[in-house]
């Protein structure tokens, strides 16, 4: 998880199973993809990051990325998905007169890859 003062991204990620194993990279040459490579890859596995709020930079966001990818060895991550979804919900109010709020929040899905070739 990356803290900037109220900001922060939390971060996850799901090694795919029987997927092959490598030595974590270097965050920082950890390249950020909009789209798949052309070149020869494997794909390791998905990574995850949810800013706390709207107000959190792009940069901070895919530096988290990077160093979730890094963990497993990946040389970029190619983002699938960048989406708002329901994280939760709320109840409040007496059991006669309940109100039921959606709580929502910012979601980034990569998927880390590890190049095979030139």
């Amino acid at each position: 998880m990356v803290v900037t003062g109220c900001q922060t991204v939390s971060t996850s990620s799901k090694q795919y199973l029987g997927g092959p194993n490598f030595p974590p990279t270097d965050p920082l040459q950890v390249q950020i993809l909009r789209t798949e490579p052309t070149r020869p890859h494997v794909q390791l596995g998905q990574v995850q990051a949810e800013p706390s709020n709207d107000s959190v930079p792009k940069q901070e966001i895919e530096q988290a990325l990077q160093r979730e990818g890094a963990k497993m060895g990946a040389d970029a991550v190619v983002i699938v998905a960048d989406r708002t979804q329901i994280m939760g919900t709320v109840v409040s109010g007496p059991l006669w007169a309940r109100s039921v709020d959606t709580i929502t929040g910012r979601v980034i899905i990569g998927v880390a890859i590890h190049y095979t070739g030139p």
